[in-house]
């Protein structure tokens, strides 16, 4: 894997901003971006959220989706989809993971990725 965006950091906080609001559209809970630039060569930005069920966390997952293909971008990869408990959600340079609470829980990720600083996006209704 590879990342496929050179952009500038405007652009990086904007591509995971995107994520964000498509997430947050679908009532997303606990977000959480985190620059991992400094940690791996795969990614720049990882974006954590929760559903509350398969079908929730499904449809959070598509909001994303569908948010990128409207500006004619692509997924380069969704892994997960079918059993609705973690869907990653690979954009290149952003990395989006939808999960249920008890599945967030066990692999914990934010403690795995404790060393990337999180980025502040807000959500837009708040």
């Amino acid at each position: 894997m590879q990342r496929t965006q050179d952009g500038t950091e405007e652009e990086r906080i904007a591509r995971a901003t995107r994520v964000a609001h498509a997430a947050f559209e679908m009532k997303a809970e606990r977000l959480v971006a985190l620059d991992v630039r400094a940690l791996t060569s795969y990614a720049d930005t990882f974006v954590l959220m929760t559903g509350r069920s398969d079908r929730h966390v499904r449809a959070i997952a598509d909001s994303i989706i569908e948010s990128f293909k409207a500006e004619g971008e692509k997924p380069l990869g969704v892994e997960g989809h079918d059993e609705g408990r973690w869907i990653l959600i690979d954009l290149g340079d952003v990395i989006a993971h939808v999960f249920q609470s008890d599945v967030r829980e066990e692999y914990d990720l934010e403690r795995l990725w404790s060393d990337a600083p999180p980025l502040a996006i807000a959500d837009p209704a708040a």
